[in-house]
This record gives C-alpha cells, sequence and structure tokens, in this order.
C-alpha cells in the first residue's frame, strides 16, 4: 500500500516538474549541445550544415588568436576589480544598515531601483552623463574647473568608465545579499562577547567574519559569474573600444560571430569560457565546503 503511494506521488511529481524540464531543455540545453556540436565542425552562415568535422581546430584557431587573450586579460582585470571593489562598499554598507538607524526603508527603496534598471538603460542614461560635451559629469567638473574628460573615448578612461558603471549598478546586489546574511546571524554569540567586555571591531573579525564565511563565499561565487558574463554594458557604452581596451570576452564572443563571421570558432570561445567559470566556481565550493566543516 505504502509502495502504491509513493509511485503515485512520485509519478504525480514528475508531471508537476516535466512542464520546467520541457522548457529548460527547449530554452537552455538544446542551445548549448547545438554550441557544443558547431564548436567540432566548419559551420559557417553560408554553409550551417554538419558535414565537415574538423575536431579540436576550432578551439585551437580561438586559443591562437592573439586577440582572445587581449580580451580574456580585459575581462580577468575587469572581473577582479569589480568583485573586489562592490564586495569592499557592500560589505561597509550592509554592516551600517544592519544597525538601528532611521529611513531604513528609504535606504531599502533607493538600493533596489539600480537593480530593477535593466543593463541597456543603464549604459544609455551612463552614456549620456559621460559625454565630453554634453554629460552632466563633466558639467559639474567644469564647475570645480576641472576636465573635460572623453570618458568613453579614451583608451585608458574607458575602462575605468564601464567599471565605475558596472559596480554602481550592481553593488546593490551585493549589499542586499550581504545585508540579508547579516540579518541572520544568531545574537547570542554577540551578547556573550559584549559581557566578555569584546569591542566591536573584536566582534566583527572573531563573530562577524567566521559566521559570514558560507554567504560571502556564495555572494563572491555569483558577482564572479555575472561579471565574467557582462555583455549589455559593454555594448551599449564602448562596442570594446577605444580599440581593445574594454572588449571582454562576451563581446570578443559576439564580434567573432557577427562580424569576424566564424560561429564555429566563437562556439568554441564560448566553451572555453565556460570551462574558465566551471574551474572557477568548483575552487570556491570546495573553499566553501571547507569553510563549513571548520
Amino acid at each position: 500500500m505504502r509502495r502504491g503511494v509513493k509511485r503515485n506521488e512520485m509519478r504525480a511529481g514528475w508531471y508537476f516538474v516535466l512542464p520546467s524540464l520541457i522548457v529548460l531543455t527547449a530554452v537552455v540545453a538544446a542551445p548549448l549541445l547545438f554550441a557544443f556540436l558547431m564548436s567540432f565542425y566548419h559551420y559557417t552562415f553560408v554553409n550551417p550544415r554538419f558535414n565537415f568535422f574538423v575536431g579540436l581546430e576550432n578551439y585551437v584557431h580561438a586559443l591562437e588568436n592573439p586577440y582572445f587573450w587581449t580580451s580574456l586579460g580585459v575581462t580577468l582585470k575587469f572581473v577582479v576589480l569589480v568583485v573586489i571593489i562592490e564586495f569592499t562598499i557592500g560589505f561597509a554598507v550592509a554592516l551600517a544598515l544592519n544597525r538601528n538607524i532611521k529611513f531604513k526603508k528609504f535606504y531599502y527603496t533607493v538600493l533596489t531601483i539600480p537593480l530593477l534598471m535593466s543593463p541597456v538603460s543603464v549604459g544609455l542614461i551612463w552614456k549620456m552623463f559621460l559625454h565630453p560635451d554634453l554629460g552632466i559629469l563633466n558639467y559639474f567638473l567644469s564647475l570645480l574647473k576641472v576636465g573635460p574628460f572623453n570618458w568613453l573615448s579614451d583608451p585608458k578612461m574607458a575602462f575605468w568608465s564601464v567599471l565605475m558603471v558596472d559596480v554602481w549598478q550592481q553593488v546593490s546586489f551585493m549589499i542586499l545579499l550581504l545585508l540579508a546574511g547579516l540579518s541572520s546571524l544568531p545574537r547570542e554569540p554577540y551578547e556573550a562577547a559584549k559581557i566578555d567586555g569584546a569591542r566591536e571591531v573584536q566582534q566583527f573579525f572573531f563573530i562577524t567574519l567566521p559566521l559570514m564565511r558560507p554567504v560571502i563565499s556564495i555572494a563572491l561565487i555569483l558577482r564572479t559569474i555575472f561579471a565574467f558574463r557582462t555583455y549589455d554594458l559593454i555594448y551599449v557604452l564602448t562596442r570594446g573600444g577605444p580599440g581593445v581596451s574594454t572588449e571582454v570576452l562576451s563581446y570578443f564572443i559576439y564580434r567573432r560571430t557577427f562580424m569576424g563571421l566564424k560561429p564555429a570558432e566563437a562556439a568554441a570561445t564560448s566553451y572555453i569560457l565556460l570551462m574558465i567559470i566551471f574551474a572557477l566556481v568548483i575552487l570556491a565550493f570546495k573553499y566553501i565546503y571547507k569553510s563549513i566543516e571548520e
């Protein structure tokens, strides 16, 4: 009798899950499989067929392309700086908001506004703000007798401008995630530390940081994955320029597909990027599990 009930429950569970599995297969798995097969064939827009197997040739060509390594360097630099800056600002603001302060709801509302905006709209807004002649940022700097600056046209300034815009939009994600972690921490260790005469700095290093380690790790992993696939801001703000100073791998793959007309090589590059992200995520999860066991 129990076996029959369990079978019915499992069958009902599969009926509920099946629509989601079909959608995931159609939207995620099928394109991934198609791109994976494409990376091993001489697939072009002129001859879109899987009739000429080339093995790892597309991967070799991708790795031999000097622009791939330039884009990879720009991507790694962008990801590392974005994650570090956003985590530093996010943790500081989260600690401040975790206290009993006034106008908390107002601060939460302000923090959620950038997250609700699409990257394309953010890019268009900041492209106007950073315009060398008509931009409001150069106008305020001119009042201080500074500038004007070519924020998006100068090779040295463009990268930091894109970085600043990305931090402006995504730092709210880090703040809210870390704030949720801080709000869920138990109060007993802090009360015991106060009785023992521990200062706030000591409580932070010996209680808050150890307890927040899993949340911090998850926040860093998620933000790293999102930073690796940054494309919208680059496309709207700089199109990878000036030159290749802001060309991250995601935009390099786009350019290789639709400008270089080499979708198979672009697919191979996409899977190289996917393997890099997988390696980082696996290493990060191993660190998380070790920290939890400790």
